[in-house]
């Protein structure tokens, strides 16, 4: 059951990246395709693998809706939040809190992140029941070895059984995570320097920097925006790390004068 054009199929284990964000096998059912944005556990035979899953826009389900109509975590929930400019989204950038804003500016730093997503939707069980339990999505993440899915909230908050099982059997880990689970320090610096994404470096600016480290090897970073000339120092410096031209240690320690700036080795 592959809705995805052949041209437009990116693998990446058992999902298709570029349209499919969960996947599953009901041969079994015949589902038809129809629009939501509910990921629902509808079985009760374990013979059967019994999950509902988004495809873009479009998603596979039964002839049954109730599940949908008495689902309260919606589309709506989720909203664009500062910075508007992201660096790996695949999609339109909505986030359901802040917390899951600020985990998404690591996700466009983390050198191992290919590409995230959105998922504005939710994890859904016990369709059929008059209130259904549902466990809310922030992401879906992909890096050079593996795909998952991940949830951000603003305390731990631990993480349901039936929720794994659903997420075990669309062949993807799920993180359940947070802020305590985070990295403060590459946290604080990732925020800040996504404040700056979608800065322009003016060629001239370029240079001057790459010429400066040809030259002595690394820049502290007050030395690196004494090196600008043509526009915003910080901005400049800040565009060049987001681009991959510069290469600084986000995790060491929060960004400041000393820190040090060195030519990328990409």
């Amino acid at each position: 059951m592959d809705f995805a054009p052949a041209s437009n199929r990116r693998r990446c284990g058992t999902v298709d990246a570029n349209n499919f964000v969960l996947y599953m096998f009901m041969y079994e059912h015949n589902l038809q395709p129809h629009e939501t944005n509910t990921l629902t556990d509808y079985g009760t035979d374990p013979a059967v693998i019994p999950i509902l899953f988004l495809v873009g826009d479009m998603v596979m389900t039964t002839s049954s809706a109730r599940a949908k109509r008495a689902h309260t975590n919606s589309r709506d929930d989720y909203r664009p939040i500062f910075p508007h400019v992201t660096l790996k989204c695949l999609g339109q950038p909505l986030f359901r809190s802040q917390q899951a804003r600020d985990y998404a500016c690591m996700l466009d730093l983390d050198r191992e992140v290919t590409s995230w997503k959105c998922l504005a939707m939710a994890i859904v069980n016990d369709s059929d029941a008059v209130r259904p339990r549902y466990w809310p999505l922030d992401f879906f993440v992909e890096t050079e070895s593996e795909a998952f899915l991940v949830t951000v909230e603003p305390k731990p908050k631990p993480t349901p059984t039936w929720v794994l099982k659903v997420a075990e059997r669309t062949g993807n880990r799920l993180k359940n995570l947070s802020l305590r689970d985070l990295d403060p320090v590459f946290l604080k610096n990732a925020k800040d320097l996504m404040r700056y994404a979608g800065s322009e470096v003016p060629l001239g600016d370029r240079v001057r920097v790459l010429a400066a480290l040809e030259e002595y090897g690394t820049l502290t970073l007050a030395e690196g925006l004494s090196v600008i000339r043509e526009s915003k120092p910080m901005h400049s410096i800040a565009a060049l790390i987001l681009s991959g031209t510069l290469d600084v240690d986000l995790s060491e320690a929060l960004l400041g004068p000393d820190s040090v700036l060195r030519r990328s080795d990409k």
